[in-house]
């Protein structure tokens, strides 16, 4: 026994001293930290080192690497050898290959300083490249990037560091400023927000007294009270937008001599929209108006006239001139009269300039009703139609403006009636009486009343021809100036025959006489409400019309228009075809191409030519005889 024993004592000394030859002394470990760690960093590092010893993993390759099944022992389970510990990394995996000879991240060995130094540099160098297409650079990325990420501290940066690089880079995106002009980036609410400040501005100040002696006055319309009816109906703009167009309107009142003013409705376009405003001027300031239109016709005539003598004394030889004649330009209404009863000013929004109509004209009106365009929004835009509309936006918007107002604006019945010194008149064809005056013994009609019977409510804007006017004339009329011209020139052509004489609906008819469209009656009443009837609104609507509303409560009413400005039609709109073409001559023998002749008829006319030649030449050679003898 005591052989025995002394024989294991031996063989365990020699296995200690050979494990203590391969042994690696700790203070070895903790000088590859780098300088500057405390003494608890360099603790835990043992302590992950002595728990690696317990593992079984050999930190310093001083065995040949094994297997997780020979670290664990032969004969586990194979869930067994990798419940505690990783098992063998795979070739996609990052840790592939790090336990292998050459890859030992704890390899004894230092390298040159130099060299090592070296390495660094030029790895740095590569990471301070500049991108070709961005102007980054890799270090300064990963830097800033580590810096964002150190600063927030978000969980789980592992899982969103590619968002967080996005980040950054985007954060370094500066935009391209322009050398000639600055251009600030200014959002539309702001802009908005400046335009409808000038509205809020006082024009005038509390000590001025004339200026609060004419605000009672003043021909404003209180457009929040009849945004207040049409909201019983649920028909209208916001609030805010009201009020903008209220204090829009006071503007335009201040800036302009206004006799009266009505906030008529707004027009939709596919760019900007319509706000317009129904005035009538002062006598003096709409005869100064006319007076410049007729300067600036007088103007044009005499240049034209100027340029037709100019033309005369050039062209010497004038090729045949055409026979057609255009029919005749039939005269606009004048202002104040018809169509051009009242001026409209428009505006894309509250707070911008407002802008004066043209005066409509009835060329301008008939093509209107041929078309079907929608607005742009901008007056100056050329409307692009067959037949070719004669003007810009602003002149159809103005005639479409002429159409709905002459379809759509009614009142109750009794509220108005005709002048007394017209009442006893009848003028030529039945046109009758076209001026009209409040009635002071007018007594309004109940909601129940004014909605059972279309008759209740009648028409105060004189309906429009098809001539285009709302009084007819005769266009082939000559003033004296023309007859005295006409009679100086012979008169070839016949006098075409005497045109007829529209006659429209008079003023102040009844709408129960309105044409309907196909099965659709031409308007639709209805109260505001049937839960409180005593307290309801009776609202009109035109079907012919679409975005046309009428309300009547008591004393009061009003019309309004909110839509696109197009005219309902049961069927899809189709453009006006082109003429028949004209004939270029007039067919007949005398001007008829002839057929070319053949080969032996051009002969024979040769001969037949030579041998009347011939005759001709003995004729006259006997002749020559015969004067001699």
């Amino acid at each position: 026994m005591s052989e025995a024993g002394a024989g294991s004592r031996e063989h365990q000394e020699e296995m200690e001293q050979a494990s203590n030859e391969h042994q690696v002394p700790e203070i070895s470990f903790s000088q590859r930290y780098a300088e500057g760690q405390d003494s608890h960093q360099a603790q835990e590092a043992s302590q992950s080192m002595n728990q690696s010893k317990a593992l079984g993993f050999d930190l310093y390759q001083t065995q040949e690497p094994r297997s997780a099944y020979q670290t664990y022992g032969v004969g586990q389970e194979h869930y067994q050898a990798y419940e505690d510990g990783h098992g063998p990394y795979q070739p996609h995996e990052p840790g592939y290959g790090l336990y292998q000879p050459g890859y030992s991240p704890y390899d004894d060995q230092i390298p040159d300083p130099e060299a090592r130094m070296l390495a660094i540099q030029n790895a740095k160098a590569y990471l301070l490249t500049s991108s070709t297409t961005s102007g980054l650079n890799l270090y300064d990325h990963l830097a800033n990037t580590l810096t964002k990420i150190l600063d927030e501290q978000p969980t789980n940066a592992v899982d969103i560091i590619e968002n967080i690089s996005k980040d950054v880079k985007w954060a370094q995106f500066q935009k391209k400023m322009d050398t000639l002009r600055d251009e600030p980036a200014m959002l539309p609410t702001f802009e908005s927000a400046e335009r409808h400040k000038t509205l809020f501005l006082k024009a005038y100040e509390e000590g001025d007294e004339e200026l609060e002696e004419k605000i009672g006055e003043t021909p404003l319309p209180n457009v929040m009270e009849t945004a207040f009816y049409f909201e019983q109906a649920g028909i209208g703009l916001s609030k805010d937008e009201y009020y903008h167009i209220f204090l829009a309107l006071k503007k335009l009142i201040s800036a302009q001599p206004i006799q009266t003013c009505r906030f008529w409705g707004k027009i939709l376009g596919l760019e900007m929209n319509y706000i317009i405003a129904e005035v009538q001027f002062q006598e003096g300031a709409e005869e100064e108006e006319t007076e410049e239109e007729e300067v600036t016709d007088e103007g044009e005539k005499r240049m034209g006239e100027v340029e037709d003598e100019d033309e005369e004394k050039e062209k010497e030889d004038e090729p045949p001139k055409s026979t057609y004649k255009p029919p005749p330009v039939i005269p606009k209404e004048e202002n104040g009269t018809g169509a051009n009863k009242y001026v409209y000013f428009v505006c894309n929004e509250p707070g911008k300039p407002w802008v004066k109509l043209p005066p409509v004209t009835p060329a301008q009106i008939v093509c209107a009703r041929k078309i079907k365009k929608f607005f742009t929004g901008r007056l100056d835009a050329p409307v692009v139609s067959f037949p070719p509309f004669p003007g810009t936006e602003a002149n159809y918007l103005r005639a479409q403006i002429a159409r709905i107002s002459a379809g759509t604006h009614v009142c109750p019945i009794g509220f108005y009636r005709f002048a007394e010194e017209e009442g006893d008149e009848d003028e030529e064809g039945g046109g009758g009486r076209d001026t009209y005056e409040e009635n002071p013994d007018f007594q309004p009609l109940s909601v129940a009343e004014m909605v059972e019977s279309l008759s209740t409510w009648v028409h105060y804007v004189p309906s429009i021809l098809k001539q285009g006017r709302c009084v007819w004339i005769n266009s082939l009329q000559k003033s004296e100036e023309e007859e005295e011209e006409g009679e100086e020139e012979e008169e070839k052509d016949e006098e075409p025959d005497e045109l007829q004489q529209e006659i429209g609906p008079p003023l102040l008819t009844p709408l129960s006489e309105d044409e309907g469209i196909q099965n659709i009656p031409a308007w639709t009443a209805q109260p505001s409400t049937n839960l409180i009837p005593q307290y309801a609104v009776a609202i009109l609507q035109s079907n012919r019309w679409p975005g046309a509303y009428a309300f009547a409560s008591g004393m009061k009413f009003n019309n309004i228009y909110f839509g696109w400005g197009h005219k309902y039609s049961p069927e899809n709109h189709t453009p006006a075809l082109p003429g028949t073409v004209q004939k270029e001559y007039p067919d007949g023998p005398e001007i008829t191409e002839a057929t070319d002749p053949a080969v032996e008829e051009e002969l024979a006319f040769k001969a037949a030519k030579e041998k009347a030649l011939a005759a001709a030449e003995k004729k006259k050679n006997r002749r020559v005889m015969k004067r001699k003898t």
